[in-house]
């Protein structure tokens, strides 16, 4: 028995409410590796992070009883649009920021998601469902950044829509008045969502997406969307205003740059000359394929796994997974999708548990860049789900996430 051991076999820990102590023991439950699952183990906890993970020692007490659920590293979600929703269950139906963070958080955590990449939009009016606005964004930005890191340790993904000179102004201001960031470069997501190419290269998709959005017919939809790409086919000086800047900033290490939506190798090519380090929701299987070449990892949407295939007719995300070119799962707009879809992969016996859970845990952190969180190992952070594993849909019992003391 090794020291640690011993220490850990005699103590006694009191919780406090709200979040575990920064030193305690977790016992048999099943612990969820990058390569296997070890029964019966237990987690040693020293200062808020990880010391130990082993086998339960014969005899041997933990504080906390595990009981069998399976035990993973906290769930990161590199891609959450679902706060814009939160806040506005029904077109005219706004609720007070403050309130749906905290309501939004509630998700999260019953989903096990202890780190959250909000998505904060830089576009002024393109989204039918969401009314995004630049306004808005900043009003998200401000809600964000206020609630801070617990229970949920909630972060920012800046989309720019690099067709909008609005956004294009206004995430140029927010940089110039950010400090310089001291744990990681900030992560900025390119997109360009004019129909006909990228995620809606069948702008039909797109019709009825505005169809059913707005209200319109049929006919109202496809004149609208013409009209839409008359006006954004007028900004290719826009995008490549857009592109060369973010590049400028990716090549800098300033930011870390994810490239939305790329349908090609050459788009992939392009990505990688500018200093993209993410391939995030590729349309195509050329994309990830070359995605994966050139040493990028690939973000797909939970929902695309768990509905069997793409909303808008893209490559499914579950033949990304069988063909082992899938590095991460992003929740998009569903929370719950994240552990769900991890198992319908296990079940389903396209990849095992151990890589399945990696999708919306190391595969995520290392998406976003983020190197102390996202596997149970020595010396990272002690963000663990307890799970009662199900037949495909598991059930979240319990999240302990660390204290911040380091």
């Amino acid at each position: 028995m090794s020291e640690l051991t011993e220490q850990a076999s005699g103590t006694s820990t009191r919780w406090t409410l709200g979040l575990p102590p920064v030193d305690y023991v977790l016992g048999h439950v099943r612990a969820v590796l990058p390569d296997r699952v070890v029964d019966d183990a237990w987690i040693a906890v020293r200062d808020g992070r990880i010391a130990e993970v082993a086998p339960q020692p014969a005899g041997s007490e933990a504080d906390v009883d595990g009981a069998g659920l399976l035990c993973l590293p906290g769930v990161v979600d590199v891609h959450s649009d679902g706060l814009e929703r939160e806040i506005l269950p029904r077109p005219s139906a706004r609720l007070p920021w403050e309130f749906a963070i905290l309501s939004f958080e509630g998700k999260l955590r019953a989903a096990g998601v202890t780190t959250v990449f909000h998505g904060a939009s830089f576009e002024e009016g393109t989204s039918p469902s969401t009314q995004r606005s630049i306004a808005r964004t900043r009003e998200l930005i401000a809600t964000v950044t206020a609630r801070g890191t617990a229970p949920v340790d909630h972060r920012l993904l800046h989309r720019l829509d690099v067709r909008s000179p609005e956004g294009i102004a206004a995430l140029r201001e927010r940089f110039d008045t950010l400090p310089d960031p001291d744990d990681m470069p900030l992560l900025v997501s390119h997109e360009d969502h004019t129909p006909g190419q990228g995620q809606y290269a069948d702008r039909r998709h797109y019709e009825r997406y505005v169809a059913g959005t707005r209200g319109l017919s049929d006919g109202e939809a496809k004149d609208h969307v013409d009209q839409l790409i008359v006006e954004r086919e007028g900004r290719l000086t826009v995008r490549e205003e857009a592109l060369g800047w973010l590049g400028g900033l990716a090549r800098s290490k300033a930011i870390r740059l994810l490239g939305h939506d790329p349908a090609s190798a050459v788009e992939i090519d392009e990505l990688v000359a500018r200093g993209g380090s993410v391939a995030e929701f590729p349309t195509t299987l050329e994309a990830a394929e070359a995605a994966r070449e050139r040493g990028l990892p690939v973000i797909a949407g939970a929902p695309n796994v768990l509905r069997g295939g793409s909303h808008a007719g893209n490559v499914s995300g579950s033949d990304l997974a069988a063909r082992g070119l899938l590095t991460a799962l992003a929740s998009d707009y569903l929370p719950s999708g994240l552990t769900a879809a991890a198992f319908l992969l296990a079940t389903r016996a396209v990849m095992s548990l151990p890589a399945a859970i990696a999708l919306i845990t190391g595969g995520a952190a290392e998406a976003a860049g983020l190197t102390d969180r996202g596997r149970l190992a020595a010396g990272l952070r002690a963000d663990l789900v307890l799970l009662q594993a199900g037949d495909p849909w598991p059930v979240v019992r319990s999240v302990l996430r660390a204290e911040e003391t380091f």
